[in-house]
């Protein structure tokens, strides 16, 4: 029984709201230190250290700078501008351009917080001042910010790939048609509450084709550089790794060059977020390779992917049950932190099965991002409700028919490989 006292703590530690990568490190050294004593401490430290000497890993900061850059070099505002003229004209036109707008900055800005920051202090202001609820505003910000990490070159995208030894273009290719779906999906959900209350549109009438052209060949600069990544990576050009740093270049060059809005004294701030972000993805990582290789040691993924396949045989029986323990862990846990745990424990019985790896890291994306939107302890929803001020309460009230919209995407992505996994297969040809 004693195996499994660093997993009991390391959920004691979550619920008493110390850090995720100081919880993952102390439970895994109270394994090391007290109940494997077999190992030199020498060891475990050089794990610490191996664990983030990894060529892949540098994809990370690379694709957080990205996201900071483009804060400061005006595309976020292009992008804004693009969206608005495409369907402002709509009932509930601002919720609309809240989630389209998440959609083209996912494949810039990689990272759900980010853009839930982001939104609520440029496109939140402006939705309350046109008579939107603040509450709804806070609730369409979350949501709409789940679909940012589902899109290249989202961060969680090249975590899983390194967590499952996935191709990343693969999981890069294969994040798109469920970006599309959970666009569409919180869309219909808009459309249905905008119409009942009454939400006017941003636009009292569609853009002409001429202004949306206007806006569109502004926003080319920004729209290139994912579309640009993804070719650059089918075509041999570079790999993932040297992609972010590509990516770097590239918003740089267009915040300077197009936009003219990136100036000198922003770097010491980009360098500063890179660093806070790297720094507590990276903790978090090597705190969960560490926790893993204790998991390791104990045959517990074996374990528990021999407990799933005595459950069921049966593939779509097994996501269903990984879903909701996904969603129910979700709740309680960041994202990606239970992503890196999970993932090691459930991928074997997946694998067994026939399951693609790929299949199954979008189902665990999407899955976890929804998780980030849901109480007691969804990061997006923090985000949105410390910046707006808005009560958990109220967030959580008109936050309910937008998550039922994204489960259901979730249940159609679980339930059809061949969709999830037809522009992978597509380009594989």
């Amino acid at each position: 029984m004693e195996i499994f006292l660093p997993i009991i703590l390391l959920f004691i530690l979550f619920l008493i709201n110390i850090p995720i990568a100081f919880s993952l490190i102390a439970s895994a050294l109270v394994y090391f230190l007290f109940i494997n004593t077999s190992l030199p401490v020498s060891l475990v430290m050089q794990r610490f250290i191996s664990s983030a000497s990894s060529f892949p890993l540098l994809a990370i900061p690379f694709f957080i700078m990205v996201g900071s850059i483009m804060n400061y070099a005006g595309i976020s505002r292009s992008l804004l501008a693009f969206a608005d003229s495409i369907i402002g004209h709509k009932t509930g036109g601002l919720a609309h351009v809240n989630v389209l707008l998440s959609s083209l900055m996912g494949g810039i800005s990689g990272s759900a917080n980010a853009d839930a920051a982001m939104q609520s202090k440029i496109l939140a202001p402006e939705m309350t001042k046109r008579g939107y609820g603040l509450s709804f505003t806070a609730a369409v910000t979350a949501a709409s910010s789940a679909i940012s990490p589902v899109i290249p070159p989202g961060i969680n995208l090249i975590i899983f790939a390194l967590l499952a030894n996935v191709s990343v273009h693969s999981m890069f290719i294969a994040g798109y048609v469920p970006a599309f779906l959970m666009a569409i999906a919180l869309m219909f959900a808009i459309s249905i509450i905008s119409h009942k209350r009454g939400y006017k549109p941003s636009r009292s009438e569609p853009a002409s084709a001429k202004e949306r052209w206007g806006y569109f060949l502004k926003a080319i600069p920004a729209l290139l550089i994912p579309f640009g990544i993804i070719l650059g990576m089918r075509f041999g050009l570079f790999t993932p790794t040297e992609a972010g740093a590509i990516a770097v270049l590239l918003c740089a060059i267009i915040g300077v060059f197009v936009y003219k809005e990136l100036k000198l004294n922003h770097v010491a701030l980009i360098l500063k977020e890179t660093i806070q972000g790297t720094s507590a993805v990276m903790f978090i990582i090597i705190g969960a390779m560490v926790f893993g290789y204790y998991m390791t040691l104990e045959r517990i993924p074996h374990e528990v992917a021999s407990a799933l396949i005595q459950l069921t045989d049966n593939k779509l029986v097994l996501l269903l049950l990984i879903n909701a323990l996904l969603l129910v862990v979700g709740m309680f846990i960041e994202g990606g932190a239970a992503m890196i745990i999970l993932t090691p424990l459930l991928l074997p019985a997946v694998l067994n099965l026939g399951i693609n790896p790929v299949h199954f890291g979008v189902i665990v994306i999407v899955n976890i991002m929804i998780g980030g939107v849901t109480p007691p302890f969804g990061s997006m929803m923090f985000t949105v409700c410390s910046i707006l001020k808005v009560r958990m309460v109220d967030f959580v009230r008109e936050v309910a028919p937008l998550l039922v919209a994204l489960i259901a995407v979730l249940l159609l992505l679980t339930f059809s490989e061949g969709l999830v996994m037809f522009l992978p297969n597509l380009l594989k040809g």
